[in-house]
């Protein structure tokens, strides 16, 4: 029991230091998509190499950049964000097409991927920059993303209280490259074995019917 304890912690640890480092794959060229005419979305959940494979395993998502919102310091670095000096959010943003996904799905997703009771923290990260978001871009979705944290209240989906920062999007800055698509080109990472991709199959196993076919 000792044993097993003490390699739990092990992993546990690994884990998290490895949430904070530079990828382990070699340094690939971005493929860059056409993402004109599609509209975009802005969310914050956790660690963004989780949030932005989740989106991008979902039907009508073309694309999913990890990057930085909600903060007030211009051009933040992995590392001031990460030390918590500028307010930053670790957030997605998404691109998607209208005529295969609308708005409300996106905030299906988004609330169906993870604990937005859990005040500046998700599973084993924890830091302002791992809070709970949605930037909105206009009146429109303003309305519905506070119409659906009302019905999920009324309906005590969740035991806790919701924390999730509702505001407008200020700017979204683009993460390094070595984060972008991070999970599918780290899935040996210890992080992403302990916890990103268990997130991922967890929301998968809830909302196959919005899964792409690959996944």
């Amino acid at each position: 029991m000792k044993y097993f304890l003490i390699s739990i912690l092990f992993l546990t640890l690994s884990a998290a230091q490895n949430c904070h480092g530079p990828s382990d794959a070699p340094s690939q060229k971005l493929v860059q998509k056409d993402l004109d005419g599609l509209h975009k979305a802005y969310f914050a959940s956790g660690c963004f190499w989780c949030v932005e494979a989740i989106f991008e395993s979902v039907i009508g998502v073309e694309e999913a950049i990890s990057g930085y919102t909600g903060g007030k310091t211009q051009d933040p670095t992995y590392e001031s964000v990460s030390a918590g000096v500028t307010d930053h959010a670790e957030a997605v943003e998404v691109y998607y097409d209208s005529t295969k996904i609308d708005y409300p799905t996106l905030l299906k997703v988004f609330f169906g991927s993870h604990d937005p009771t859990t005040l500046n923290r998700q599973g084993p990260d924890a830091g302002t920059q791992y809070r709970s978001g949605i930037y909105y871009q206009n009146d429109n979705e303003k309305e519905l993303i506070l119409d659906l944290i009302s019905d999920l209240r009324e309906k005590d989906t969740f035991k806790g209280e919701i924390t999730t920062e509702v505001a407008p999007l200020s700017i979204f800055y683009r993460a390094e490259e070595y984060h972008q698509d991070y999970e599918m080109k780290n899935p040996n990472n210890p992080y992403v074995r302990a916890v990103s991709i268990p997130r991922l199959k967890k929301f998968q196993r809830a909302y196959p019917e919005l899964l792409k076919e690959a996944h």
